[in-house]
């Protein structure tokens, strides 16, 4: 249990740290209606170092009123447990009575969700950030079933890209998107020491997030499914063939890490689309990462494969976008990228007369898959680096468009 004065050290530190100079106004910020704002946490979650805290700060600078900000990996914080909840909440009923309160990295805290439920139903407005998404979201909804909103952070879009490297929309600056990626702090420091920081933030999310929290006796296995991953995002991966190919454990350990992986935020699962929810389970999956510049990082190769990373992007604008894409496809037959109820989208660095069939094919497929939004018939998009087209096919019109227009 802490110490009283312990906890009221860290209460009375400033509640509003000065903000960094040129720090980025985020362009997707949660809407947290005033009639909300007393009755659900707002909950935001991402992978380490995405920018939730820095979101959190931008949102409380909004927010009429006093604040008290609770680091809750805070070294003086550590044991905190819900044997210290009653003397924490009391003192915030005697020092800062009507005081808002944001608390960064809750997953920290053996269950904090009774914390934030203690201070909601005081009438306090509560703002909170993790890191792990699958924590967040089973002691959430035990919890806080209805009184919560929950927003998803992400490393920079291109947009936000753009701004922070102040650089102009176009191929030359999307090739360098998809290079260097979207954490602020590998941006800040450079194309070289950049990667290297991405490469010290794979390993730190992979030993704090995972190879610490599920109390796993080695690393390594982790490290080479998550660098093999890494290696060949968008493509359909069975744990079969990865507990083969990779020679690990079992079929079922391969499970388990992938689900580790996906709980920090590092990987992204894109399923298969089907009207039939077994067929939906049982396919592969496609495999992305959180941020291009870390797979970047992360997988060196002379020769980056260009359409790899800009389906990435793709997928991860679609994402902050709200959407959860599906991938169509017919083995040995037809592909299709990205199916929403709106849209249908094919990625490839150029459109060629060796891969015009291939890549359009797809597309006509999937503009015939059942699920459309409202009747309407699905945009069908060929997003490359530059090209810009028109083109007709069975009665259809494609739009080939830059992927820097569409990204911005």
């Amino acid at each position: 249990m802490l110490l009283r004065e312990t906890l009221l050290a860290v209460l009375d530190q400033p509640a509003v740290p000065p903000a960094p100079t040129g720090e980025l106004q985020r362009h997707r910020q949660p809407v947290w209606e005033r009639s909300q704002q007393q009755s659900h946490a707002l909950v935001l979650t991402g992978v380490r170092r995405c920018g939730k805290s820095t979101l959190q700060g931008q949102i409380r600078q909004t927010v009429k009123g006093k604040a008290v900000t609770l680091n809750l990996e805070d070294t003086r914080l550590y044991g905190l447990g819900p044997e210290d909840f009653a003397p924490l909440l009391a003192l915030l009923d005697e020092h800062h009575s009507d005081a808002s309160i944001y608390l960064d990295e809750v997953q920290e805290v053996p269950e904090w969700q009774r914390l934030v439920r203690a201070l909601l139903d005081k009438g306090r407005r509560v703002c909170l950030t993790g890191s792990n998404a699958s924590l967040l979201g089973r002691e959430l909804g035990s919890k806080l079933t209805g009184r919560h909103l929950s927003h998803e952070v992400y490393p920079f879009s291109y947009r936000e890209f753009l701004e922070f490297t102040a650089q102009q929309p176009g191929a030359a600056s999307l090739q360098d998107y998809l290079a260097r990626g979207g954490f602020a702090a590998a941006l800040s420091a450079g194309a070289e020491q950049g990667a290297v920081l991405l490469r010290e933030l794979l390993r730190d999310v992979v030993q704090r997030d995972i190879v610490s929290r599920h109390a796993l006796r080695a690393s390594r296995p982790l490290m080479t499914l998550m660098l093999h991953l890494l290696a060949h995002t968008g493509q359909p991966l069975s744990l079969q063939a990865l507990a083969k190919g990779l020679a690990l454990p079992s079929v079922a350990q391969t499970g388990r890490m992938i689900e580790y992986l996906q709980d920090a935020w590092l990987l992204l699962a894109v399923p298969r689309f089907s009207t039939k929810f077994k067929q939906r389970v049982v396919s592969p999956p496609k495999y992305y990462a959180i941020d291009t510049g870390l797979a970047a990082a992360n997988t060196p190769n002379p020769t980056p494969d260009l359409g790899r990373r800009l389906e990435n992007a793709v997928l991860l604008h679609l994402r902050r976008l709200g959407e959860s894409p599906t991938f169509a496809a017919m083995p040995n037959d037809w592909e299709c990228d990205f199916v929403t109820p709106s849209l249908a989208i094919q990625c490839c660095a150029r459109l060629t007369p060796e891969n015009r069939a291939r890549e359009l094919r797809g597309l006509l497929q999937a503009s015939a898959l059942p699920g459309g939004s409202k009747g309407q018939p699905r945009e069908l998009l060929v997003l490359t680096l530059d090209q810009e087209d028109q083109l007709e096919e069975k009665d259809l019109t494609i739009g080939v468009v830059p992927a820097w227009k569409w990204l911005d």
